[in-house]
């Protein structure tokens, strides 16, 4: 029995994301997902004599965004070289890529992993580069049994290649790297990081050695994994399969292999090919070009914040936890709508003309935090059970920013807000908040010439335990509180009927 613990894992990925633009990388067919085969065609995409390609630019402002975001070098000169091979869903018999020369250098991406985001391990995954390349088109197997298909409609498609440096040590790293990617590109409006689509797909180079040698093994390559709990998978189970064939004393191929998802096997496919045997050379019907820094600057400044300053504000400026401030950033538009709702709260600056005291800050916070938990809890459990979409959401921040000063104000109570109140403002997002909570009868009574009457009747009603009280037992104030919120139906204020009660009690009622 072989000891697995003597080796280490050393993986590098490929990930292939298709950017969205609205053609193709080289002519004006269209990239829209799910027509029907060989629609989105055209001499060009077809690779007919005579036809030339034209260079779709914002191709290239998306190349760079994404190269900003991974802290890359922005190469200035760039051109497009030929890569040649031969498969059936290469309609030109060879593919347009940047691949000699990339137009992002270097770079990294920062990783997590951990059970929780405040144990969690930060670790730089270096990038080789970011380039620009065609997509092929796509094999059909299953028209019929006889036969394979082809459709070209994806034949074309503009991408931009990530490869990372062999830097990934575990296939829960792995996970965590697309994951990151995946946000990143999602962020940046460059790609949807759909991978059952395939406009995210994902190439891992696989290789294991002894623990504490320098030298790489021999690697294989688990070629279009179609989703990220496939990568880990696959990547574990390669890893296994290398040990196997060292501990027995076998040799490893340098190999091409397939993930087969149902039974959790690689395949091989075909002895991997190196870069001399594509014969490289530059494109000679695309001109080389040049980026200006005015273009490269614009293009920096039109990048959103991304998770990491937005966690950095989140946990210093707004006070909230690690947890809440990861997973309000997973998905930058619902990290957009908390932001938008924070704008309509009352700011620090609103309350202390001179200066920020600690109580106006801590007001602040308490708001902040009042929003993270409306937007992790009722908002995220209407999303999950109707759309994952924060787009599709009805109520619009504004209103979501009324119904928390409401309930700050003591106006309604948490537990009326998050049931009653969202249920029907989600129903009628024409609807004002206030509105709905007087037509539900959910204000809470906050005026003591109101609720003094009932406490004094629930006071006599227990005078025995008011005696009790007196003697130590103060939990009975949760008692009193509750009888209060019985006679009032629920509307007496919770917190000036704790005040009153204990006034009441301590002055001998």
């Amino acid at each position: 029995m072989n000891n697995q613990n003597q080796y280490e894992i050393v993986v590098g990925l490929e990930v292939h994301a298709q950017l969205l633009t609205q053609s193709k990388l080289f002519c004006g067919d269209s990239i829209a997902f799910g027509a029907e085969p060989n629609t989105h065609v055209s001499p060009i995409t077809l690779g007919h004599p005579g036809t030339l390609p034209k260079m779709n630019r914002k191709a290239i402002e998306f190349a760079i965004k994404m190269g900003l975001a991974c802290h890359c070098e922005i190469k200035k000169q760039n051109y497009f070289a030929r890569k040649n091979y031969f498969y059936p869903d290469l309609p030109k018999g060879y593919q347009v890529s940047q691949h000699t020369t990339p137009i992002c250098a270097g770079g990294f991406v920062k990783i997590k992993t951990g059970s929780s985001p405040g144990s969690a391990i930060e670790k730089n995954i270096r990038l080789n580069r970011i380039h620009m390349e065609e997509d092929a088109g796509k094999s059909l197997h299953e028209v019929d049994e006889a036969n394979t298909s082809i459709d070209y409609n994806r034949a074309g498609t503009p991408l931009i290649e990530i490869v990372s440096e062999p830097d990934l040590r575990s296939g829960e790293e792995a996970f965590a790297y697309l994951t990151k990617v995946r946000q990143l590109v999602r962020y940046l409006e460059i790609c949807d990081g759909n991978m059952e689509e395939g406009s995210l797909r994902c190439d891992a180079n696989i290789s294991v050695r002894k623990k504490g040698d320098e030298k790489l093994g021999t690697r294989v390559e688990v070629k279009n994994l179609n989703s990220i709990r496939n990568v880990k998978r696959a990547i574990e189970v390669e890893a296994k399969r290398l040990i196997d064939i060292i501990e027995s004393g076998g040799t490893i191929i340098q190999q091409t292999r397939s993930f087969d998802a149902n039974n959790g096997t690689t395949t091989a496919i075909r002895n991997k090919e190196d870069a001399d045997d594509y014969r490289y050379f530059a494109e000679p019907d695309l001109t080389p070009f040049h980026l200006q820094d005015e273009f490269i600057e614009r293009i920096r400044q039109s990048i959103p914040a991304l998770p990491e300053e937005r966690i950095k504000r989140y946990t210093g400026e707004l006070k909230l936890s690690e947890y809440d401030a990861t997973v309000l950033t997973e998905e930058r538009f619902f990290s957009d709508y908390f932001e938008n709702i924070i704008s309509f709260l009352p700011s620090p600056q609103g309350e202390e003309g001179q200066g920020l005291s600690a109580e106006a800050l801590a007001k602040a916070g308490v708001r902040y935090k009042a929003a993270a938990n409306w937007m992790l809890g009722p908002v995220k459990s209407w999303l999950n059970e109707n759309s994952r979409e924060i787009e599709k959401f009805p109520v619009n921040p504004e209103q979501l920013a009324e119904v928390i000063k409401l309930v700050d104000s003591g106006k309604v109570s948490f537990s009326s807000a998050s049931t009653k109140l969202f249920t029907k403002l989600v129903m009628s997002p024409d609807k004002k908040p206030e509105q709905i909570a007087e037509e539900e009868n959910l204000i809470q009574q906050s005026d003591v010439s109101a609720i003094g009457p009932i406490i004094d009747n629930v006071l006599d009603k227990f005078a025995d335990k008011v005696v009790e009280y007196k003697k130590g037992k103060k939990g009975l104030l949760a008692l009193f509180v509750g009888e209060v919120m019985k006679q009032s139906k629920g509307k007496a204020d919770p917190k000036i009927t704790n005040e009153l009660l204990l006034e009441k009690l301590k002055g001998g009622k």
